[in-house]
C-alpha cells in the first residue's frame, strides 16, 4: 500500500472546500499519561483536527478522571472502564467494549477506524469493525515481545509475537515507524505494513532553551561535561550499560555529570548503584526541552524501542547522539556526523564509543549537534500527520474500492 492519497479522496490543505474524514481512534493510553505512545498519538489526533477531520477518541477512563471527558471542537471522547497494567501502575488497560463500539459505529459510521494499541480494548475494536465491515488501520508502537525477556518471561516471546501478528494482520494496514521494523515484522509474517515516521515539536525542542542555571543546579560548571539519558527507569532500557559508561568516563574525567530524566521501578536501585547521577524525575513541556538542550551528549542504551522518540528530541535540541544501530537512530544518525552508532546488543562497544565520544572536543560536539538539528527539521509534526492522513485515505480506498462512499464534503 502506497502512502499517497487515492484519486477519489483528494485532500488539499490550501483549499477552502475540502474533503474531511471521520476517524475513530482506539487507544489504551493517552495524556496526561506520560509515555511515547500517548504523547505521539496526542500529536496525531491534534494534527488530524488541525486538518479539519473529526476524531472520535475511544480510551480507558484514567484513575484521576471523574465524570465525562471534556468535549472539544472536532473531538468526541468515549471513555471506557480500565484496569492498571502490571508493573506500570500509572497506566491503564482498556476493558473489552465490543458491544459499545458496535452500537456507536452502527449509529454513526466512521470513515476509518485506527487502533493504536493491541490490548483488550483494541481487540474488541477489531471484532466490531469486522462485523460492521469498516476500513481499519493499526499502529505497531511497542515491542511487547522484546520486553518479556527483561522481566524473566522470555518464554512468552513467541506467544506474544503470534498474538501481535494475528492482531495486525486483521487490519487493512499496520503503520510502523521505520524501514528496519517493517523488514523485521515482514520476516515474522506481518502483512500490509506502511512506514510512517514519528514527529518532533521543533519549537519546543530547540538548542535555544539551553540554561546555565539548570546546569548549575546539576553541579555542572561551565566547562563540565553533562551526559543525558531520557526515558523510563526500567529493565528494558538497558541502563546498566549507561551506568558503566558513565563510571568509566568519570574515572578519567571527574568533571562529568550524568542526568537521568524519567521515573520507574529501577529508580531506587539505580540511585544506590550510582549516587553521583542526577535523578531529575519526569519532566514535560519547556522544562523537558531545557533538560535536553542544557546537556552536552545524549546517551541512549535502550534495546527495545520501536522508534525512540527521545532520539529525535535530542537531535532537535542540538545534541550529539550515541545509540545502538536500530530504530530511529539507524535511520537518522550517521556515524561521525550526528553522533555515534554501535552494533545492536554490543554493550561493550557502547561503553567504548561513549568513552571516545566524551574525549572529543566541544567544537566537534557542536558540529555533531548542528547536523543533528538539521536532520530533525524534516520531522515536524505537520509533515508526519500528512503522511498519516494519506495512509488513512489509502486504507479507505483499498478496503472499500473506488466505488465506496466518499467522505463528507464540508466547508471550512
Amino acid at each position: 500500500m502506497e502512502g499517497s492519497s487515492p484519486a477519489h479522496i483528494v485532500i488539499d490543505h490550501r483549499s477552502a472546500r475540502r474533503r474531511t474524514l471521520r476517524v475513530a481512534v482506539v487507544t489504551e493510553t493517552y495524556p496526561p499519561e506520560v509515555n511515547g505512545v500517548a504523547l505521539t498519538l496526542a500529536r496525531v489526533v491534534q494534527g488530524l483536527r488541525d486538518f479539519d477531520h473529526d476524531v472520535q477518541l475511544i480510551r480507558p477512563r484514567q484513575a484521576a478522571e471523574a465524570g465525562a471527558a471534556v468535549e472539544e471542537a472536532g473531538l468526541e471522547q468515549v471513555l471506557v472502564p480500565g484496569i492498571p497494567i502490571p508493573r506500570y501502575p500509572n497506566l491503564r488497560m482498556g476493558m473489552p467494549a465490543g458491544r459499545l463500539l458496535q452500537a456507536l459505529w452502527s449509529q454513526q459510521r466512521p470513515d476509518v477506524v485506527h487502533v493504536a494499541t493491541e490490548g483488550p480494548l483494541g481487540w474488541s475494536a477489531l471484532q466490531a469493525v469486522s462485523r460492521l465491515r469498516l476500513p481499519i488501520s493499526s499502529d505497531f508502537r511497542t515491542n511487547f515481545h522484546s520486553y518479556s525477556k527483561h522481566y524473566g518471561l522470555g518464554w512468552l516471546q513467541q506467544p506474544v509475537m503470534a498474538y501481535l501478528r494475528r492482531f495486525h494482520n486483521r487490519t487493512h494496514c499496520t503503520m510502523v515507524p521505520t524501514e528496519g521494523l517493517r523488514a523485521e515484522l515482514q520476516q515474522h509474517g506481518f502483512h500490509r505494513l506502511q512506514v510512517v515516521s514519528r514527529g518532533v515539536d521543533l519549537s519546543q525542542f530547540d538548542p535555544a532553551h539551553r540554561s546555565e542555571a539548570l546546569r548549575q543546579s546539576w553541579g555542572a560548571a561551565p566547562g563540565d561535561t553533562v551526559l543525558l539519558c531520557v526515558g523510563r527507569l526500567a529493565s528494558e532500557k538497558n541502563l546498566d550499560t549507561l551506568i558503566e559508561a558513565f563510571q568509566r568516563i568519570r574515572a578519567g574525567r571527574t568533571d562529568t555529570r550524568l542526568v537521568l530524566v524519567g521515573d520507574g521501578p529501577l529508580r531506587a536501585p539505580l540511585l544506590q548503584q550510582c549516587p553521583d547521577a542526577v535523578f531529575a524525575g519526569q519532566r514535560s513541556g519547556l522544562d523537558l526541552a531545557a533538560h535536553f538542550s542544557s546537556a552536552d551528549l545524549f546517551l541512549f542504551p535502550s534495546l527495545t524501542e520501536t522508534f525512540g522518540n527521545v532520539t529525535i528530541e535530542a537531535m532537535a535540541s542540538g545534541l550529539p547522539v550515541l545509540a545502538f544501530d536500530y530504530a530511529a537512530a539507524a535511520e537518522l544518525i550517521r556515524e561521525g556526523v550526528e553522533g555515534r552508532l554501535v552494533p545492536r546488543g554490543d554493550n561493550a562497544a557502547f561503553v567504548k564509543s561513549a568513552l571516545e565520544l566524551s574525549a572529543e572536543s566541544r567544537g566537534q560536539w557542536q558540529r555533531y549537534g548542528a547536523s543533528a538539528r538539521q536532520r530533525a527539521l524534516s520531522l515536524g509534526w505537520r509533515q508526519i500527520v500528512t503522511q498519516f492522513e494519506a495512509v488513512l485515505c489509502s486504507v479507505i480506498s483499498h478496503a472499500q474500492g473506488s466505488s465506496a462512499a466518499q467522505p463528507v464534503v464540508r466547508t471550512a
